[in-house]
């Protein structure tokens, strides 16, 4: 099943940290994405300042994951050992309750997607996203699985706010049952 926990967990390890896809997450993966979550959100340009907030958030979270997560302390993360963490720190929590690097992650991946920087993850930004990642045959899948996690508030507001995101985010990972609306937080998942 694609959207099952476990699945919905390995695709944050695969598409969201591990950059140089080799399988496991190590601080390489860190350094990569604070330079990808600049250039992203500078739209192509990366001042200094910029990425100088990227590294110092993406070696947080590296610092703080491998606190949670390098079980037998050999500077890499596998996937089991990435699940057996957000076990003990996200299912059944809130976002407020997540580690502090986890949110500003959270936080800092919601900028690099709202591309016109409005404040709102519009159906264009998400399919941009989605994209990015995976291959798709038809854009429908995508426009459903943006329908699928909107609530009424949201369909007011155009999309996605920081702070729903930030809430369907927690959901994606705190919630371990198949039918979590979050479920489509990153677009129709491959098995």
């Amino acid at each position: 099943m694609a959207y099952t926990w476990d699945n919905r967990v390995a695709f944050v390890v695969r598409y969201l940290y591990d950059i140089d896809n080799n399988g496991y997450l190590d601080s390489h993966d860190f350094q990569c994405l604070a330079l990808r979550s600049c250039v992203l959100e500078g739209k192509g340009d990366c001042s200094a300042a910029r990425l100088q907030k990227y590294q110092h958030i993406m070696l947080s979270l590296w610092e703080e994951i491998t606190q949670l997560a390098d079980f037998d302390k050999d500077g890499m993360i596998t996937v089991d050992e990435f699940k057996q963490a957000v076990k003990n720190s996200c299912v059944g929590k809130k976002y407020d309750d997540f580690p502090q690097a986890l949110k500003a992650f959270i936080e800092s991946n919601f900028k690099t997607i709202d591309i016109n920087q409005d404040g709102v993850i519009g159906i264009e930004e998400f399919r941009y996203d989605c994209i990015q990642r995976m291959v798709v045959e038809e854009i429908k899948v995508i426009d459903d699985a943006f329908s699928s996690l909107l609530n009424d508030d949201d369909r007011k507001k155009g999309g996605i706010t920081v702070s729903r995101y930030q809430e369907l985010f927690a959901q994606f990972l705190g919630d371990t049952t198949d039918s979590c609306q979050a479920k489509y937080l990153f677009g129709p998942l491959e098995i």
